[in-house]
């Protein structure tokens, strides 16, 4: 049931059988455009979260959602007990992309974080390296909600309560370069990293630090494996970011907006670390279905085709010039913002919070969200163009003036 209040007030929304773990904002959204989604009364958002880093393209693009029709009416499913094209296609067309020689494909991050903590533990044993089990992450990271994963994961907010949790893993502060060479040694599988925490609000790594990342796993036999959910598929204004940073990890984790809003998600990974999992190691039922390899393909080919990572940086540079000037109007409010690409952070100083600009930027019809350590992030479709970014950004103002 679905009860609007009068006036200018948000609708007060109610659906009694959904589990109560989000706090979901009080409108129904029953389409999307480009930039914008539209809730059930008709009302225009204009979209600077896409699903949080994933409708890279925008909504509903007509050639992703051709290439979904086009495949749901041939084959749905199958099973990976057997080979299908789009799945193949892409493997292939990522491997292009990348230089990587292999990939496995499953259903969202925390799955494809999964896959690669296994993959990092059991190349060790059959290395007969039975105590390197050891995976290194950093310090205020987010790498899923997977037990696994979550284990990975150094934020007790999304731990409390579900202990105890996987033996195993260890943590490192982000950017400290001493501090990592200390921390990985014999016992160490693997150590993964995101290039840019978009979680903890959007902090980046250092281009020295991941360098020194690569260095130190190679030398020591540790697999060094890039988190990239949040930053692949061009966000960055390439394609992956470790392609941004120079640095070639020996996997990388994708989901996000790889299929542009259906679920997929995918671990790829070097030839020589790929024999790990052999038949029966790892599975997935769903993984890599015909349905969302199509529409991943169809966004991959769809680049080929537009000039976007030079588009993202044109719009990066725009949008750090606008929150920029925010912060500069609001020195007691604001820091200057930071990021890489269109995955932005304007960090909150306390005791203000996100929560009210949020609040007031959806009765501008502007969506934006909070992550981490107070900080507003932006996340807008790739495909924003400067008249859209510059109204989201008027909305903005008109927000944190009201909040």
């Amino acid at each position: 049931m679905i009860a609007h209040a009068g006036g200018d007030a948000l609708p007060v929304v109610e659906h009694p059988h959904l589990l109560k773990n989000y706090n979901r904002a009080p409108i129904t959204i029953v389409r999307g455009e480009g930039v914008w989604l539209i809730d059930d009364r008709g009302e225009r958002y204009l979209d600077l979260v896409a699903g949080i880093a994933v409708c890279a393209l925008g909504h509903a693009h007509p050639a992703i959602v051709g290439a979904i029709a086009a495949q749901a009416s041939t084959l749905v499913h199958c099973s990976n007990l057997y080979f299908h094209e789009p799945a193949g296609e892409l493997a292939n067309k990522i491997a292009a992309l990348t230089g990587f020689d292999r990939v496995f494909f499953c259903n969202s991050g925390t799955e494809a974080n999964e896959a690669a903590i296994k993959l990092a533990r059991k190349r060790a044993f059959r290395l007969g390296q039975t105590e390197r089990n050891v995976i290194l992450a950093c310090r205020n990271s987010f790498h899923g909600r997977t037990f696994g994963a979550l284990a990975a994961t150094d934020n007790p907010k999304y731990q409390e309560g579900f202990g105890p949790l996987p033996g195993g893993f260890a943590f490192t502060p982000l950017n400290e370069i001493a501090a990592l060479e200390a921390a990985i040694d014999e016992k160490t599988a693997a150590f993964i990293v995101e290039p840019v925490q978009g979680e903890s609000g959007v902090i980046p790594a250092t281009r020295e630090f991941l360098e020194a990342a690569r260095g130190i796993t190679a030398e020591r036999g540790a697999l060094l494996i890039f988190d990239e959910i949040q930053t692949g598929m061009g966000r960055m204004g390439t394609l992956f970011a470790f392609q941004h940073f120079g640095v070639g990890p020996d996997a990388v984790t994708v989901a996000k907006a790889l299929a542009n809003g259906l679920p997929i998600g995918a671990l790829l990974v070097t030839e020589e670390a790929s024999v790990a999992l052999q038949p029966g190691d790892h599975g997935t039922t769903f993984g890599g279905s015909p349905v969302p390899c199509a529409a991943a393909l169809a966004h991959l080919n769809l680049r080929d085709r537009m000039d976007l990572d030079a588009h993202v940086k044109e719009m990066s540079a725009l949008l750090f010039a606008e929150l920029g000037s925010i912060a500069d109007e609001y020195p007691e409010r604001f820091e200057k913002p930071r990021g890489i690409g269109l995955l932005v952070g304007l960090p909150v100083k306390p005791p203000h919070e996100t929560k009210p600009i949020v609040a007031a930027a959806l009765h501008e019809h502007l969506l934006v969200n909070g992550a981490g350590h107070n900080t507003l992030r932006f996340a807008p479709p790739l495909i924003i163009g400067e008249n859209e970014l510059r109204e989201g950004m008027r909305r903005l103002r008109r927000a944190i003036a009201a909040a």
